[in-house]
């Protein structure tokens, strides 16, 4: 698809070319999610000429939520969409499909919507583009937002997907990212309480699982997380217990 806007000199799309790569080396240095959707909606605004506001719709099992907006519309448009279950946002993620509008209040694909959007918002030109996740069942969509009549044309919507590739790439990317490091904490956590256990069974003669009902135990009582209790016990070899029963069969060091 070629760029039409006659006003794209050959300057201009040099110019775009480096805003991309430029897009590119940001995202490569964005590790988290949050923050590489906060990316690609802010570039959207400055490199789609046409649009004033940008957001993510993404969506599981029919329930969808508004991430990384530019501006507090964007998520009051959209909720109307999630409400109806019906609008571009909604349909461009589950469809697979681009949806660009340019009179919301008269398009007749989705006349409840539209009216609201354009009554409620001002909004009246819309572009939605799909963003392709791979190996989940996330479903997701980039939007862009205008209250002016026709805003998007078909160059807009070559560089909406454009962005919407990058984005698609970037969210897999960082959702890797994110996954990696939650199992690598979870290993380390998994290991300091392992070093916590035998600690325990050598300083009080137990058995595994008792060791590890201490821990439980202590964890509780101080309303602390587990593994801060396991790391306490690995760098000071002691762990503070709540008085004990005298029936327990837990004898003190020594």
């Amino acid at each position: 698809m070629a760029l039409n806007r006659s006003s794209w000199a050959s300057q201009s799309v040099a110019e775009l070319a480096e805003s991309f790569a430029d897009l590119g080396r940001e995202l490569l240095s964005e590790r988290g999610l949050e923050g590489t959707l906060a990316v690609i909606t802010g570039r959207s605004v400055a490199l789609v000429r046409g649009a004033q506001h940008a957001a993510v719709s993404r969506g599981r099992g029919g329930r969808f939520e508004t991430v990384a907006p530019t501006s507090e519309l964007a998520p009051r448009v959209d909720q109307i969409q999630y409400d109806l279950g019906s609008g571009p946002c909604v349909d461009a993620a589950i469809h697979e499909e681009i949806y660009r509008t340019g009179d919301l209040a008269a398009d007749q694909r989705w006349p409840e919507f539209g009216r609201r959007a354009a009554a409620e918002h001002g909004i009246n030109s819309m572009l939605s583009v799909r963003l392709f996740l791979e190996n989940d069942d996330l479903v997701a969509a980039l939007n862009l937002y205008s209250t002016a009549t026709d805003a998007f044309d078909e160059a807009d919507q070559t560089v909406a997907m454009m962005l919407a590739t990058h984005a698609s790439t970037a969210m897999t990317s960082a959702r890797l990212h994110e996954q990696v490091h939650h199992l690598e904490r979870a290993l380390q956590s998994n290991r300091g309480i392992g070093v916590a256990i035998g600690v325990l069974m050598n300083q009080y003669k137990i058995t595994q699982p008792q060791a590890f009902d201490l821990l439980r135990m202590a964890s509780q009582h101080g309303h602390r997380k587990l593994v801060d209790v396991a790391m306490d016990v690995t760098e000071t070899g002691t762990l503070e217990l709540p008085p004990l029963p005298h029936r327990a069969n837990v004898r003190s060091p020594g």
